[in-house]
């Protein structure tokens, strides 16, 4: 009678799991805590990034698939209902703020899915301690013979080995209900706490194209999308990072420099300019207190020039 082979066998790494006589088999295994898959998916997204990008264009993960033995899933959900949600929280800000520094370092940073997904998933064929990560490119693709990227850390090493697997080796797993959540992904890399989906606060008002000389942007246009009443273009030195402004990565643009109001009464904008020089359509603006922002209007479609440098351009969403 064939004896049928196990996960590791099927995939060829059976030898990485011999047991160490050394060693005892009931040594308690690390505990997992939310800090350990914390930090196991950040750095799996750093290093799909390094393996996956080219050129100009940073490439990442979209769907994490975080495996472990059944007894220690169970043990660390038990009593702890809730805890995947804040993680994925908390690993989605991490994602937005690597990507932000590669967006501001001059990096064409393009989503290759609409959203982000996460599992937490067991396999029989895993012992106590076992840690594995499997990373798609797309959620949902539906492209049979696709390859995955698979890492698996055994207990006996400690040491990660990286490799190919068919999909139909995932008809293996176990998928718990309580171990899925997937969030949309945002194009201003900003997560927002609680949505699933945009909000009606969140609907789009009108678009940004900035043009930047700088060499890093050559031949490249900066998107911004307006999601509030109240934007702010600004600077490379200015240090805040709040979702309704625009930092422009140039010493052209000074810190704020511009103000852009939406006002729903009328569903027009209006511009205050608080730099050294701003035209809008050729027409130099007035420059502004801080405190005291002169208004002009500012139809769609119209043509920003920031200190006669950095071109912006306002577009109906």
């Amino acid at each position: 009678m064939e004896t049928k082979s196990n996960f590791w066998q099927r995939i060829g790494i059976q030898d990485w799991f011999l047991t160490d006589e050394n060693k005892s088999s009931d040594q308690k295994a690390l505990q997992l805590t939310p800090e350990t898959i914390y930090s196991f998916i950040v750095d799996k997204f750093k290093e799909s990034i390094r393996e996956l990008s080219f050129a100009d264009r940073i490439v990442f993960y979209h769907e994490f698939i975080i495996t472990f033995n059944a007894e220690d899933y169970h043990e660390f959900i038990d009593n702890k209902q809730g805890i995947l949600g804040l993680i994925v929280q908390e690993t989605v800000k991490k994602f937005y703020a690597i990507l932000r520094e590669h967006r501001q370092a001059g990096k064409n940073v393009e989503p290759s899915g609409s959203k982000w997904v996460f599992r937490l998933v067991s396999h029989p064929d895993y012992a106590r301690g076992d840690k594995g990560f499997i990373g798609k490119l797309l959620p949902d693709n539906n492209q049979k013979s696709e390859n995955l990227r698979v890492t698996f850390i055994p207990r006996q090493t400690g040491i990660a080995q990286t490799f190919d697997i068919n999909n139909d080796i995932l008809k293996g797993f176990t998928y718990y209900s309580e171990g899925y959540m997937e969030i949309p992904y945002d194009a201003q890399l900003e997560y927002v706490d609680g949505n699933t989906a945009p909000s009606k606060d969140q609907a789009v008002l009108g678009r940004l194209e900035a043009i930047i000389p700088d060499k890093q942007f050559s031949g490249k246009k900066i998107e911004f999308l307006i999601k509030t009443e109240d934007t702010i273009v600004s600077g490379n030195d200015d240090e805040r990072e709040d979702s309704n402004i625009f930092k422009i990565a140039s010493e052209w643009a000074n810190s704020p420099h511009l103000h852009i109001r939406y006002n729903k009464t009328d569903g027009n904008f209006y511009l205050a300019s608080f730099g050294e020089l701003t035209t809008l359509n050729e027409v130099l603006v007035q420059r502004s207190e801080i405190n005291s922002p002169q208004w002009v209007s500012l139809p769609l479609n119209s043509r920003m020039l920031l200190n006669g440098i950095i071109g912006i351009n306002l577009f109906k969403s």
